[in-house]
Parts: C-alpha cells; structure tokens; sequence
C-alpha cells in the first residue's frame, strides 16, 4: 500500500480485523494445535515478469523496519506481505488470486471501489482499509486474509468450503492501496504470524533465510526467492512518460518510426536504497550513445522510477537497425568494494 496510507493502515489494524471478521476473533482464544498450515503461491501469476513480492512482513518489533531477510523491503508495523501484479493494464487484464491453503470462507467484502488512496481525504477508509477482501479460517488456529481485490471480483460466500488453488477473486486497489496488488495476512489464534519464518516480528540476530519453521511450500518459496530490489517494468516509448502513464502501463513500442520525435527509456525498479549507484544508458545503430545517466541515490524507496531518452534533430531520421538500452545498479558490499544488484538490457528494432 502507498506511504501516504500504510501508516493509517497499519495503526489501525486492530479495527479493520474487528469491522471485517469480528466473529472469527470473538469468544475464547484456541489452544495451540500441532497441526501445521502449508501455504502455496497465492496468485495466479508468473513471479518475476509479471508478479513480485513488493514488500514484507516487519520483523522489527520497535520503530524500525527490518524484513526476514534482513532487507528493508518493508516498512514499520506491516503485517502482511505485499505481492504487486506489474500495473494497472496487468490488473485490468485480470489476475486471479488463489486460496493459498484449503480452508472455509469466514468473511467477504467486495463493494470497495479500486482508487489510488492517496488521493481520497483522511478518515474516507476508517474500517475498510483492506478494501474488497476474503477471510478463510483454516484448521489449528490459523487464518488468512486476502485484501486489496478488484471491485465485484469475489468468487466465494461465507461458509463456503474452498480447496488450495481455487480462486477467491482478482488482484485490485481498493481499500488502504496505492498500486495494484493483493495483500496476503496470516494469522494464528488471532496474531499476525510471518509466513517466511512461522513466527511473529523479533528474528534472532544474524537469522536471514526464511529457515524450517517458513509456511510456504517448497514450490512456493522458490517462486517467492527473496531478491533485494526488482524489476517491476521496463520499455521504450517515444515521449517521456509521467507518473500516471508509469502506473498505467505504458503500451509497449514494437519498433521505432524513422521520424519519431524522439525515443525514451524507462524502468521501475522496487527496493533501491541510499547509497545505490544506478547507471543508465540509451545506444543508436552502431553503438553511439544516444543519453547516458549515473547517479547516487539519496534515499530508500520501495519504488523508483527512470527515465531517459534524446530527441531526433530538425530533418533527421533515425537510422535503421538495433537500439539498446541497458541499465544496471550497483551497492556497497559489507566488506568493501561493490556489488551489482540489478542488470536490465532491452532492444528495439527500426525497420
């Protein structure tokens, strides 16, 4: 969910589990059952090139922020784990999202509109800020909660008996969200639970594996491998595009008219932080470069935009043959010296 609303939300998660599910945390708390809950990949997508996880579950049980793998790829209070389809064309398209273990539906809401909370007044989602979401109690004490789906996308009822794969719904933006993406929480007997690490926030020092106790399956978890900063969309264009074109999903170019009036690079990275050295780089036909641009960024930010590009000159044309454009990001290693965290290289073609 966005900066402006995480915090809301996360201060406020004791109300929303009360307003969506107050029958499942009401009455005695259950005892500690041995039984184990084995959860597969939520979503309906390929992990990488479409789906990323975007951010984690807080381990840090202070102010601080601290994922399970000792990355910052979260941020304070969060209880849930983020998993962000590419942009909002993916999510119109239609990203189904999957029970992730065999279970009984408890709740659903699915009236929310899909909007960019940041733009809504404070207090507008007091109560609703998992927006259209599925509550599914599982056996053992353990529930899980699917929030963020697409308007009039639920598939279940309460009381429905649902099997691991079948689907709840699609990936949205409602509620407390300001990109696409589905919000997976995992409880037991009523407290959040991580499911890299089957635990609570507070890893011993030096823990950054998810380790025996994770709930994911084997299959899942090597769909869900920890990276430190993604890739979350990358293409030419032939203007710059703004933020709203960014978060749109800009059409992607096939090829390059030879009287474009310009061509333009862009790329939206996840998880970058401060320190990183990004370099990027745009090259004509023959290897000349058409822009080029490095810089140290100054701060982290679970999603970073580039953008770079050169126009055409008055009367010119573009040659024909292969543009290139490669960007790469680079961070100081723990014991000196630097580290390539991320390499993207793209082509197009004029014809």
């Amino acid at each position: 969910m966005g900066m402006a609303v995480r915090c809301a939300a996360a201060a406020r998660l004791g109300a929303l589990v009360l307003a969506l599910c107050a029958a499942a945390l009401a009455g005695p708390a259950r005892p500690c059952a041995a039984q184990a809950l084995v959860l597969e990949l939520p979503l309906a997508c390929a992990m990488g090139p479409d789906c990323t996880v975007f951010q984690y579950f807080d381990q840090d049980p202070g102010l601080g922020r601290l994922d399970y793998a000792c990355g910052t790829r979260t941020y304070d209070g969060h209880t849930g784990t983020d998993l962000r389809a590419r942009d909002l064309a993916h999510m119109r398209a239609g990203v189904p999202v999957l029970a992730a273990a065999p279970g009984v539906v408890r709740a659903v809401r699915d009236h929310e509109p899909d909007v960019d909370a940041r733009t809504l007044p404070p207090g507008a989602l007091d109560g609703r800020e998992a927006g259209n979401a599925v509550v599914l109690d599982h056996p053992g004490g353990w529930q899980t909660q699917y929030s963020h789906l697409r308007e009039g996308s639920v598939a279940v009822a309460p009381g429905q008996a649902v099997r691991a794969g079948q689907a709840l719904g699609l990936v949205g933006m409602s509620g407390a969200a300001a990109f696409p993406h589905l919000e997976l929480i995992v409880r037991r007997d009523g407290a959040p639970v991580d499911p890299f690490t089957g635990a609570g926030p507070g890893r011993e020092p030096g823990q950054c594996a998810p380790g025996p106790g994770a709930l994911w399956s084997p299959q899942a978890l090597a769909a869900l491998a920890y990276r430190e900063t993604d890739l979350l969309s990358a293409g030419f264009a032939t203007a710059p595009p703004d933020k709203a074109a960014l978060d749109a999903g800009p059409p992607p170019l096939g090829h390059l008219g030879p009287e474009a009036p310009a061509l333009v690079f862009w790329a939206r990275l996840a998880g970058v932080r401060t320190g990183d050295e990004l370099a990027c780089e745009v090259r004509v036909p023959g290897g000349r470069t058409l822009a080029r641009k490095t810089q140290t960024l100054e701060r982290d930010q679970n999603a970073y935009s580039v953008v770079i590009g050169g126009r055409l000159a008055r009367g010119a044309r573009w040659p024909a043959g292969e543009y290139r454009a490669r960007l790469t990001l680079r961070r100081k290693a723990p014991g000196g010296g630097w580290r390539e965290v991320l390499a993207v290289e793209r082509s197009l073609a004029s014809p």
